[in-house]
């Protein structure tokens, strides 16, 4: 990931400026970390590089099996891109680790509670990006949101933005398919959050959240969480996050690359344009559909993209496939449908799957 100035400082171990640690002087960075984290970057860096050599030694040698076969095809998919995909995701999830610890839920209250509609559609897009919420987290942070003051519109572009411009999709998007294809995906993401806000904002639905919401005054109080701690915590939460994150995971990872293998093995070239072409315009929408009753996280569905792309699928309509299965999954439905009432959910979808289905469209037609 990229290093800013700022944080220049922190790996140089200097001084960690006071608005990061929230102390009033500055704590300088341990070496040990310094050295820890230069060879641990060196081994994932040279474990990464190994990956493709070792995969195909493991099919062709340790296995034996014919090159140019069905079998082996899916078999080195498998070998090389889950290691590949665990070793961005443990690298991500770290990071992002020590950056969450500086985002608890009630800062990111406190940014968005008193904004004016527009500025905070697209501030809590651009929270969303950095947060550690997700579907799971719709029902607290909702009460905690509406209770604090922050619009339903505005509400809504966070808790669109949180699941779908997810960190870890854009960093693999990023791994696997390159700057441009993450590039895209972070900025259709976040327009479809900011419009989609706007838009549920403009028709005033307020009376669709259920009421028992707005008596819920106390659950936007602070939760006591002491946000001035030492950077070798947050180096623990990190190492925690990979524990709970990857350990959660891996499996559905698994699960993802072996369905892409055997995408990337065994379905023909150019089959998937048959139905998921530029040429065929249903492709779009009935991607959205099916997408939506699926539950997976983008972890498990990056690699389904990665086989259905290189076997003709076309990009907008694949697109639209991952953020309908990250963004409007049916088990987000039902949890949200504790504080939303169905007209309002209904509205919800329709907005964000139209948009879905407008940046399918619009990719199909200039990529």
């Amino acid at each position: 990931m990229a290093v800013d100035e700022k944080n220049a400082d922190v790996i140089a171990g200097k001084a960690i400026p006071a608005i990061l640690t929230g102390r009033p002087e500055g704590v300088r960075l341990p070496k040990k970390f310094i050295v820890a984290g230069a060879i641990a970057l060196a081994i994932w860096w040279l474990a990464y590089r190994s990956l493709l050599p070792l995969a195909k030694w493991l099919t062709y040698h340790l296995f034996g099996l014919s090159e140019g076969t069905h079998l082996a095809a899916a078999v080195e998919f498998f070998l090389y891109d889950t290691p590949k995909v665990l070793l961005l995701l443990t690298i991500v999830v770290f990071a992002v680790g020590v950056v969450r610890s500086y985002f608890t839920a009630e800062r990111a209250r406190r940014m968005l509670a008193g904004k004016r509609e527009a500025a905070g559609n697209v501030t809590a897009a651009l929270l969303g990006i950095v947060t550690p919420f997700c579907s799971c987290s719709a029902v607290p942070l909702f009460i905690g949101f509406v209770t604090a003051g922050v619009p339903l519109g505005v509400t809504f572009s966070f808790l669109i933005s949180a699941p779908m411009v997810n960190e870890i999709a854009l960093v693999l998007l990023f791994g696997l398919f390159g700057w441009k294809i993450a590039a895209l995906y972070l900025g259709t993401g976040l327009a479809i959050a900011m419009i989609a806000g706007w838009t549920i904002g403009k028709i005033n639905m307020e009376h669709y959240v259920e009421p028992w919401v707005y008596e819920a005054i106390g659950a936007a109080g602070e939760s006591g969480i002491d946000e001035r701690i030492p950077f070798a915590d947050r180096i623990r939460q990190g190492l925690d996050a990979v524990r709970d994150i990857v350990g959660k995971v891996w499996i559905y990872v698994a699960i993802g690359i072996a369905v892409g293998a055997g995408i990337h093995g065994y379905v023909p070239e150019n089959f998937m344009a048959s139905f998921m072409g530029k040429g065929v315009w249903w492709s779009v929408p009935l991607s959205v559909l099916i997408g939506i009753p699926m539950y997976t996280n983008a972890a498990g569905i990056i690699p389904i993209v990665e086989a259905l792309l290189g076997k003709g699928a076309a990009l907008g309509t694949v697109l639209a496939f991952m953020m309908s299965v990250i963004a409007l999954s049916l088990p987000e439905m039902i949890i949200l449908r504790k504080v939303l009432r169905p007209q309002l959910i209904a509205t919800f979808a329709g907005v964000v799957g139209v948009g879905i289905m407008i940046v399918g469209y619009l990719f199909n037609a200039i990529m």
